[in-house]
């Protein structure tokens, strides 16, 4: 007889009290609580150090122009004279990137923080701005 209760337990002992459940349903959120907000700030942060890295290549290109022409490109020739090589047929960059908002780098001759200035305005696409939002230029590499 004391096989069979033993049996008899076993079977009805199979699934997990409501007590195990809740405390693992509360354990995971406090994780997810935890996680989550550290997980959702890295896209923004991934798009900032995409934008940086970006304008690092623009402003290289921009170098090498300026080493064959003698000059920076106009602003009103803009960042596309790096693309299409009028002048002597050559092209700096394959093509121009946009920002990681899907919007184009800007490009001023002469520029406002330095001698030219490349810079994406951002998450909301608007001068100024603070965190993602701010402006990302070649002054602040």
């Amino acid at each position: 007889m004391f096989p069979a209760s033993r049996q008899r337990r076993a079977a009805v002992q199979r699934g997990f009290s409501l007590i195990e459940i809740m405390v693992v349903v509360v354990i995971m959120g406090v994780l997810a609580a935890l996680v989550v907000p550290n997980v959702m700030d890295r896209p923004d942060q991934a798009r900032v150090v995409a934008a940086k890295q970006d304008i690092g290549a623009i402003m290289q290109a921009l170098k090498l122009y300026r080493l064959d022409h003698g000059r920076y490109p106009s602003t009103d020739q803009g960042l596309g004279a790096l693309v299409g090589g009028k002048d002597k047929g050559t092209a700096y960059m394959d093509r121009m990137p946009n920002d990681p908002w899907n919007t184009p780098y800007q490009y001023l001759n002469p520029g406002v923080h330095g001698e030219i200035d490349v810079f994406s305005l951002g998450a909301d696409g608007q001068a100024g701005g603070e965190g993602v939002d701010a402006d990302i230029g070649s002054w602040a590499r």
